[in-house]
């Protein structure tokens, strides 16, 4: 089987910096395809297109990546493995393993092909813990090399989202559960880089990291971890369709400058 994840190596000398993509996939396993109405499986609306290739950069300034092969809906890795809620103010997320879109449309065939509890069980051990595991290996690897390291989990979002909230998003949010899965110094830095540009940035709302963000920062052991939330409409044109090259540009000169000082910060 191959592994429910992508990696590309750095091009240069590594540095102390891991670049998490979990929900770029598209692809569905062999076994779950019969499942999926045909026409939402064909193009599952609930993905962070071309985030991994907005971030193409990355490897070329010594930067591991690892990103998802699998939909989020064949299970979300920024998600409690337990289904713990994320957010305590009553917004509308979708789950582990779920089964409509952010928007509440079906996405099973049928109400009887749900995942039931020893379904989730077997998609944790063969889509989602894979994941982890090799993310602990690349922080590990590096933590030994450096004496730190840090975790950037990327993520983008449509503009408009009324199911989690009735205004537009932001440009970028930057989330670090209210300053827990980081040093101040690398949170500082990371704000003050990504405001040196046109764009709105907010801190810890309306998201403050996901599941990954919260399970791998733990400063006190010198791994720290950041969730970029980004609005599609930066890199995509205006039906958040297409990949639109200019603007990705813009908003790759103020992530290679933040990644930059990071860097600096982390060696």
């Amino acid at each position: 089987m191959s592994a429910p994840y992508i990696i590309i190596e750095p091009k240069t000398q590594k540095v102390p910096f891991i670049l998490s993509v979990p929900h770029c996939g598209t692809d569905f396993p062999d076994e779950l395809k019969n499942d999926y109405i045909p026409e939402m499986m064909a193009n599952p609306d609930d993905t962070d297109w071309f985030v991994h290739e907005l971030y193409n950069f990355a490897s070329e300034m010594g930067i591991t990546i690892i990103y998802a092969r699998y939909s989020r809906w064949v299970i979300d890795l920024n998600r409690d493995p337990e289904s713990a809620p994320l957010y305590d103010d009553g917004r509308i997320i979708t789950g582990l393993t779920t089964t409509t879109d952010f928007f509440g449309k079906d996405i099973y065939i049928s109400e009887d092909i749900i995942p039931n509890q020893a379904e989730v069980e077997r998609r944790l051990e063969k889509y989602y813990w894979p994941y982890y595991q090799k993310i602990i290996s690349l922080l590990e690897e590096r933590k030994r090399e450096f004496g730190r390291v840090l975790l950037w989990d990327a993520h983008s979002i449509r503009r408009s989202v009324p199911t989690i909230r009735k205004d537009f998003f932001p440009d970028m949010i930057l989330g670090n559960n209210d300053g827990k899965t980081a040093d101040s110094q690398l949170i500082d830095t990371a704000l003050s880089n990504l405001r040196s540009g046109e764009f709105q940035v907010n801190h810890n709302t309306p998201f403050k990291g996901g599941h990954i963000t919260r399970f791998f920062g733990h400063p006190s052991n010198n791994i720290h971890a950041l969730q970029l939330e980004m609005n599609k409409i930066l890199y995509m044109n205006d039906e958040e369709l297409v990949f639109d090259e200019d603007r990705a540009n813009k908003v790759r000169a103020v992530l290679k400058k933040t990644f930059n000082k990071l860097i600096e910060k982390m060696q």
